[in-house]
């Protein structure tokens, strides 16, 4: 018990490490990023320094599977150098039961990140994006989604339109039973405009038979002035990728509310692949990092002496980053519904996993 806990201690502080190494490189080339991109906006470095803390989180949290291979690989090469396999091996614990404690470690590392860390991640993502959007534009378009539909807000120097629709098509440049809201850039409500359909094209909404109403005209009665119409063109500088990036990057939504997010967006006609498939990836991060751990301990737990420990570190960091670059291409295939969202999440940590306790068993007990 006590070697345990002394080899789960090692294995955790060095995760902690890097984590904390891979959190202040991200932090700084997120700054530098956001000095270069944003130079017209004059922001101070305080403000870039915050906005690069707020979007670190994510960065940092995306390079588990590294750290955890990094980190094993760095506990296992620590052990042989100094002989502490050896005599582990000396006293009757296999190499399976050496990494009894490095892959619990890393499991429960993988929980909390799960349930703590992708919440607060994708909070801080989120205030990011709000924010550079700001600065990009100067003004905020937004996008959410509610259980009867699909709510935009579009802004520039004259005022903001907010755009209510029961409905979307794939792509989002066809909205069904649409309600415009207008606004001045003082807040005041000018106009409300419904129609059945409204298709977005280049720089405008091409709106269907619908009615308006002008709101807060003096002396008139918006009811008795409304006006029907059979169609009517609103300027526009919304994409319609900018419209589905907004919805479509999961890592803005905390994985606690991805199952309502995902049956919203159902319901608002919009495909839910990607939100599904990356769901099922973070419920299975805790076995990725599993695996990260055995293939990390696979390649290195050989005696120093036997020599070849360059060559080892680097068959460690290739098939780490392997099982890495598949579980992001299975997570595109998922995506694009080519293969089960199943298989896309835990097909990767699954065969690493397997392949890292073949080679265990080979070079280690075989």
């Amino acid at each position: 018990m006590t070697l345990n806990l002394y080899l789960a201690r090692k294995f955790l502080w060095r995760f902690l490490a890097l984590l904390g190494g891979f959190f202040t490189l991200a932090v700084v080339t997120d700054a530098m990023s956001l000095l270069g991109q944003f130079q017209a906006a004059n922001l101070n470095v305080l403000d870039t320094l915050r906005l690069a803390l707020l979007k670190a989180p994510t960065s940092a949290y995306q390079l588990f599977p590294i750290i955890s291979v990094l980190a094993a690989l760095m506990l296992f090469l620590g052990l042989s150098r100094n002989s502490e396999l050896v005599a582990t091996r000396a006293a009757g614990m296999s190499a399976l039961k050496s990494l009894l404690a490095p892959v619990i470690t890393a499991f429960l590392i993988g929980l909390v990140g799960v349930v703590a860390v992708n919440p607060l991640a994708s909070a801080t993502l989120r205030q990011f994006e709000s924010e550079t959007g700001r600065y990009k534009s100067g003004t905020l378009s937004s996008f959410s989604l509610s259980r009867k539909g699909l709510w935009l807000r579009q802004a520039n120097v004259s005022g903001q339109t907010v755009i209510f629709a029961q409905k979307a098509n794939y792509n989002a440049t066809r909205l069904l039973g649409v309600t415009f809201f207008e606004f001045s850039s003082a807040g005041i409500a000018l106009r409300r405009i419904e129609s059945a359909f409204a298709v977005l094209s280049p720089g405008a909404w091409k709106l269907g038979p619908g009615k308006f109403w002008k709101i807060n005209e003096p002396d008139q009665v918006p009811d008795k002035t409304a006006q029907k119409f059979d169609t009517l063109i609103l300027p526009s500088d919304l994409t319609s990728d900018q419209i589905l990036n907004s919805f479509g990057d999961p890592n803005t939504v905390s994985i606690w509310d991805t199952p309502g997010f995902v049956k919203r967006l159902d319901r608002s006609g919009f495909s839910t692949n990607r939100h599904r498939v990356h769901f099922q990836i973070e419920l299975a991060l805790p076995l990725l990092l599993v695996g990260m751990v055995l293939i990390g301990a696979a390649f290195s737990m050989r005696p120093a002496r036997s020599g070849r420990v360059g060559l080892m570190v680097l068959f460690t960091v290739l098939a780490g980053l392997g099982a890495f670059i598949l579980q992001d291409f299975a997570e595109i295939l998922g995506s694009s519904g080519a293969i089960p969202v199943v298989a896309a999440a835990w097909g990767p940590p699954i065969s690493a996993i397997l392949f890292a306790l073949g080679m265990i068993l080979h070079m280690e007990d075989g």
